[in-house]
Parts: C-alpha cells; structure tokens; sequence
C-alpha cells in the first residue's frame, strides 16, 4: 500500500515538469515574456527566414540619396530580404573592396566599374549571370550590344546599370557666331579641323582637346582596329602611322590656337567652371552623353549634342557601359540578388528616382516610361542615345590589367607632343614598347 502510494507521488511531482514543457517555448522563454510564448516564438521565425543582402557602390551624395530610397522600396516590396547598404567616393571604394576581396568577404552585389571587372573576374571573385539572365534578369528589351558589354571571355559578369556614348556637346549660338551654321550630319575629321579655324578667327577655342586613351580608341575603332587586343596581352593595331595621323592632327589645332595650350589644359583638368564653355570662350567639348545635364547646368545656356567624326563612325560609336551591376562568386543568395538587379532594370518607379543618373536605363520600355520625368537636358541626352544606339556596334573587350599604366603612358607622351618635346613619330614607337611591355605581364 506504501508503495503504490510513493510511486503516485511520484508520477504526480514528474507531470509537474512535463507539462510546462509540452504548453510550447520551454520554460526559459515563458519566464522571459510574462508567460505569452507565441509571438516572439512567431517573430523569431521570421527573422529566421529573412534573406540579408550586402550591396556596395561608390557615388555622391545625390547617387547616395536615391540609391538608398530604391533599397527600401524593394524591402518594402519583398519583406523577406533585407539589405544592408555600404557605399563610398571612388577611390574609397576600391581601397575598400580589395580587402574584402583577399578575405572572401565581398557583398552579394557590387557595383562595377569597367576598369576593374576585368581584374575581378579574373581572380575569380565574380559570378556568371548566365544562369540568371532570362529567368530573375529579364532583358527582353535590352539591345544585344548593350548586354554584351558586360562580358569577357563570352562569360556575363555584369549588367550595365545604363549607357553612355560620345559625342560633342556645344553652344549653338556660339557656334554660329563664328559663321557656322551647324554641325554637318555625318562630317568627317577634315571637317572638324575646318571649322575648328574658323571658330578660331572668330576670337573663340573649338573645345578642350580629347582625352587621349578613349578617343584615340575610337579613331582606332573606325580602321577596325582597337587599342588593345582581344588578349589584352598587346596593342591592338600595328600601323604606328594611325597614332601619327590622330595625335598629330590634335597637336596641330593646339599649335594654330584652335585649342588652349598644353600649359593651360593642365591648368583647368577637372575644373569644370574654368572651361572655356563654361567661361563663354569655347564652343564645346567632347565627353560621355552622362555628362551632359550636370555641364549645361553650369554653362546655363541652350546647348545641343552632335555625333562624332567619320568615316566610317557606326564603326567607332559603341555603348559605353556607365558600370555594372555584379553578383560576387563567394555570395550564398545569389537568386535573390538577382532579383534585385531585376527590379533596378525593370521597375519604372526605381527608374522614376534613378532618372538616368547612372547612363541611360537599358531596358526600351523603361526608357519611354520614364520620359515624362525628365528634365529638358536629361530628355536630350536619352534621344541622343537612343540616335546613336541605332548607329553603333559591339564594344571592344574591357581593358585588359594593366591598362591604367598604359593610359597613364599615353598621356604622358601626348602631353610632351603638344609641349613639342617630341615628335608625333617617336611618341608612337615610345607608346608601343611601353604598352607592349606592361600588357606583356598578362601573357
């Protein structure tokens, strides 16, 4: 009888502590909530089964600003992903990125510039959208040349988040003060050097020179050629004579006074309020389509774009990726980060805040989307390059490791050539065994 009673006893004092236990969320977490156990339990699932995205980009405070409004526009949208935002000017960025790089701790999604992706896909560091593109990337409306920008070796590393071309941006009324009535349609290098001179003796500057490595690049591009090979091991052009003719022909307007002095252009490099367009002395400049809103802005009178020189311009003409949107090789999201390069290509109200400021969108429909949107100058710019899409042809491949040297190479010899400290000649075999010597190290 003793006995049967202890072991009820027992069995009475073991359901005591079973049965907190089966009411759900153990004891610990009854006694941490006031006893009501469901919704953190609910609450911590959720945050279980939320995605993190890290996402980087370099920029100013404007890029910043509405970047950062897209982010919570897609977590409003998709509330199982959050995205944790870094970002910095250019030269931090990169300083920033490499690190994280050696250490395998790059975000899921990068912003890319063409200059470097070459470099980041080669070491391994950048996923093939391949698998993406067509199914989380839709690219229906997007121009074959300009998707194909973002690949090397055949191989999708990134999406351009817009384009850019080139082009001569200009004052018209200046143009016709000095007894130029416009910018001939298709006019030739000839022609340019003609009205060049008249500008001239009208009291005026043509423009602000060009930028040796890219235009030169494009003359290369109209003889079929390119400044690098598809190797990036060596130039891509044999003919020394073609730097002689481009080079030659820029030092010469220098010399006539068609174009400020050496002296003087390193003087206002980079300052755009001391340009002689800004300044009402120059007619206009050559530069990308994307920096046209913020030069009309400081020169705050009507300007207009024309294409560049030929012959053979729908040759030279490519798009120009403004940068891209990458998915780094070590990310463990990569479907959802691809994701979010969808909506950043496809979504008009993205696009409504992006407003071209990152090159004109890539997707058609998006492009007459947001035309309602945009500014004056910002309209000017998108049909420029919807003209000049219709005219260009497949990029070259991205510039190869190594290429900053060589650039910075070249511009140090055209600058002796406009100083005339140097022939147009020797400055072109002096190129070739520096560049060839560089590019040599990707053999």
């Amino acid at each position: 009888m003793f006995v049967r009673k202890k072991t009820a006893l027992w069995m009475l004092v073991a359901l005591l502590f079973i049965l907190p236990a089966c009411s759900g969320g153990g004891s610990t977490g009854g006694a941490s909530n006031g006893g009501n156990n469901d919704k953190p339990v609910q609450e911590s699932q959720g945050k279980k089964d939320k995605t993190t995205l890290r996402i980087a980009w370099w920029g100013g405070d404007k890029r910043h600003e509405y970047t950062q409004q897209i982010v919570d526009k897609y977590q409003e949208l998709n509330p199982n992903v959050k995205i944790d935002v870094e970002y910095a000017a250019f030269d931090d960025y990169w300083k920033k990125l490499a690190p994280q790089a050696a250490a395998n701790q790059l975000p899921d999604i990068v912003q890319m510039d063409i200059s470097y992706i070459v470099q980041y896909a080669k070491n391994g560091q950048l996923e093939d959208l391949t698998p993406y593109i067509g199914n989380q990337i839709k690219i229906d409306d997007v121009n074959e040349n300009v998707i194909s920008t973002g690949k090397i070796n055949d191989v999708q590393y990134g999406v351009p988040t817009g384009v850019n071309v080139l082009g001569f941006q200009y004052d018209p009324e200046l143009l016709n003060k000095a007894g130029v009535d416009s910018i001939p349609e298709n006019w030739t290098w000839d022609q340019y050097e003609e009205i060049a001179m008249k500008v001239r003796d009208a009291g005026y500057v043509m423009d602000g020179s060009m930028a040796p490595d890219i235009f030169f690049h494009y003359f290369l591009r109209t003889h079929g050629y390119s400044l690098y090979n598809k190797e990036g091991t060596a130039l891509g052009y044999e003919d020394d004579a073609l730097f002689t003719e481009f080079f030659g022909r820029l030092a010469r307007l220098i010399k006539e006074g068609a174009v400020p002095s050496q002296e003087k252009l390193t003087q206002t490099k980079g300052i755009l309020e001391e340009s002689e367009i800004v300044k009402g002395t120059g007619v206009g400049v050559w530069q990308w389509s994307n920096q046209y809103v913020g030069l009309q802005a400081a020169v705050n009178r009507p300007m207009e774009l024309a294409s560049m020189m030929g012959p053979n311009m729908e040759k030279g003409l490519y798009m120009q990726p403004s940068m891209f949107w990458s998915i780094t090789s070590h990310s463990k999201n990569k479907e959802e980060a691809a994701k979010f390069i969808d909506f950043w290509i496809n979504d008009v109200e993205a696009n409504k805040m992006i407003k071209g400021e990152r090159g004109v969108p890539i997707s058609a429909s998006i492009k007459e989307a947001i035309v309602s949107e945009l500014s004056e100058p910002e309209k000017q710019v998108f049909d420029f390059v919807a003209a000049m899409e219709e005219k260009s042809s497949p990029m070259s491949p991205a510039p190869p490791v190594g290429s900053p040297q060589v650039i910075a190479s070249l511009a140090d010899l055209v600058e002796q050539i406009n100083y005339g400290q140097i022939t147009p000649e020797k400055a072109a075999s002096a190129f070739r065994q520096e560049a060839n010597g560089i590019l040599a190290n990707n053999k």
